[in-house]
């Protein structure tokens, strides 16, 4: 089991990382942060990403959706940005952000990857 630091430095590891935290969406708070630099403020995208998740939780209980987010993709001209809603014991309310340059990323493998980092996260 990684804690936090260790998941984040992993999702850095990723082909075409720009940056990553870990977010509680109930808050909007980063709890945890790496990269991000003058090319995108971590805690910024944090709270504005939060948006985006309770946006899409209130769309599908609005629709009846009894299914679970997996993640959240966000494509731009030269970035993605991934949001993976993280499940499990002390996971509920908290996503994983990432992202990545779109010139250097594999979008399959950065998806498989953070699945991976997600089950091994101890909160």
């Amino acid at each position: 089991m990684a804690n936090t630091e260790t998941s984040l430095k992993e999702a850095m590891a990723i082909e075409g990382a720009i940056g990553a935290a870990l977010v509680d969406y109930t808050s909007g708070m980063a709890l945890g942060t790496i990269g991000g630099g003058k090319e995108l403020d971590l805690n910024v995208a944090a709270a504005g990403n939060t948006d985006v998740v309770r946006a899409k939780v209130r769309a599908m209980e609005m629709l009846g959706l009894n299914e679970e987010i997996e993640d959240i993709l966000i494509t731009l001209g030269t970035q993605y940005h991934l949001l993976r809603l993280l499940k499990g014991r002390g996971a509920n309310g908290l996503f994983l952000y990432m992202a990545l340059a779109k010139d250097r990323a594999n979008l399959a493998m950065a998806r498989h990857q953070l699945k991976k980092i997600e089950a091994e996260l101890e909160i």
